[in-house]
């Protein structure tokens, strides 16, 4: 594991794919990109291309005006910018297939909202430390799990299995496929954290500190539970909550 030092910068040139035709044969060619940056007026066949392919691999496009493209001090971006992943996104049936094959109890993390890549971060040290299988995060509103995230993390991003999906419904209906109950946390449900049977196959929903985890994905969760807090306080950074979750986890499989 990596020593954490939080820290902002510009992603390293060799991490860039400069310009459209070069985005495009990235793609085609089976190379992970983190996500596209696109000058918010550009237009014509390929960008058609370029939005039809980051469809196909899942990978977010940032609309951006020309000035954040300019930034990165490249030249010839023609309004197009890619950014390589570091990050190794696998499938999640396969990991789940893995997982059981092992002879494991799987146990799945799944991040709904949560843009700050400090928390994000975070979630995956503790994630990492407490033994997840992999975390689970949609291709859009999600932070960028780039350099500033892997350092956040000490690392972990680098260890644990992420899965990128372009549906969180999907996600829980093939969780729900292969015997894993989908647990939310959610701030205002009956059920405290210590009432629920964390042995079992298991994943669990994390939404954002802003709007919490989104309505029709809390609908189709298996039940819900709150973090039990004396202190009455409204709610706790989502880093944090996720730590004292997984630790619950933790202790009730031994």
């Amino acid at each position: 594991m990596k020593n954490f030092r939080h820290q902002h910068h510009r992603p390293k040139k060799n991490t860039l794919v400069v310009g459209r035709a070069s985005v495009i044969k990235a793609m085609q060619e089976g190379k992970q990109l983190e996500r596209i940056y696109m000058q918010t007026t550009v237009h014509g066949d390929t960008i058609d291309e370029i939005k039809k392919l980051a469809a196909q691999y899942l990978v977010p496009i940032n609309k951006v005006p020309v000035e954040k493209l300019n930034n990165f001090n490249v030249s010839n971006h023609e309004g197009c910018i890619a950014q390589i992943s570091k990050i190794q996104y696998q499938d999640l049936q396969d990991v789940i297939s893995f997982v059981v094959d092992e002879g494991k109890t799987p146990l799945f993390l799944i991040l709904d909202g949560i843009t700050d890549i400090r928390n994000i971060g975070g979630i995956a040290r503790s994630a990492y430390a407490m033994g997840v299988n992999a975390i689970i995060i949609p291709d859009k509103g999600v932070g960028a799990l780039n350099e500033d995230a892997i350092l956040t993390s000490a690392g972990a991003l680098e260890e644990i299995p992420v899965c990128r999906v372009s549906s969180l419904l999907k996600a829980v209906d093939d969780l729900h496929m292969n015997g894993i109950v989908v647990y939310a946390s959610e701030m205002k449900a009956a059920k405290r954290s210590y009432d629920i049977d964390f042995s079992i196959p298991a994943a669990i929903v994390m939404g954002g500190e802003e709007h919490g985890i989104y309505p029709t994905l809390l609908k189709i969760c298996d039940e819900q539970f709150q973090i039990p807090m004396p202190g009455n306080f409204e709610s706790l950074n989502v880093s944090v909550a996720a730590g004292i979750i997984l630790y619950e986890v933790a202790r009730q499989r031994g």
